[in-house]
């Protein structure tokens, strides 16, 4: 009887300590074509402990799913806005965002308007 419920224990704790593995999360993050979401993504995976990240264009939604042994929110943010791209509590600096190509300028409104779908 003890073995059952000293196996029983160590399955409960293995199980507890595995949610923490997959931490989601959802961050809103400035860019307006498929090359800011290519380098968005690319920033978080650059990131040790990030499972997934997907950015919508369209919401500008970056949905991540990360160990929370590994990394933080803030971490994966850091590398989003060193790479040029504002998040909603984080603003890249004026060096970062000078290096986004021409057609990703997200905070020039006459570049928005051209990637707007008609």
């Amino acid at each position: 009887m003890k073995k059952i419920v000293l196996v029983l224990l160590m399955l409960t704790t293995t199980i507890t300590f595995a949610q923490d593995k997959n931490k989601r999360a959802s961050v809103e993050v400035d860019g307006v074509c498929m090359m800011c979401k290519s380098r968005i993504e690319k920033a978080c995976f650059k990131t040790k402990g990030v499972k997934s990240a997907v950015w919508n264009v369209d919401t500008h939604e970056l949905k991540l799913i990360f160990d929370e042994n590994k990394t933080n929110l803030e971490t994966i943010q850091q590398n989003i806005i060193a790479v040029g791209h504002d998040t909603k509590t984080l603003k890249a600096s004026d060096d970062a965002y000078a290096s986004v190509h021409a057609c990703c300028k997200y905070r020039d409104e006459e570049v928005i308007d051209d990637h707007k779908k008609e």
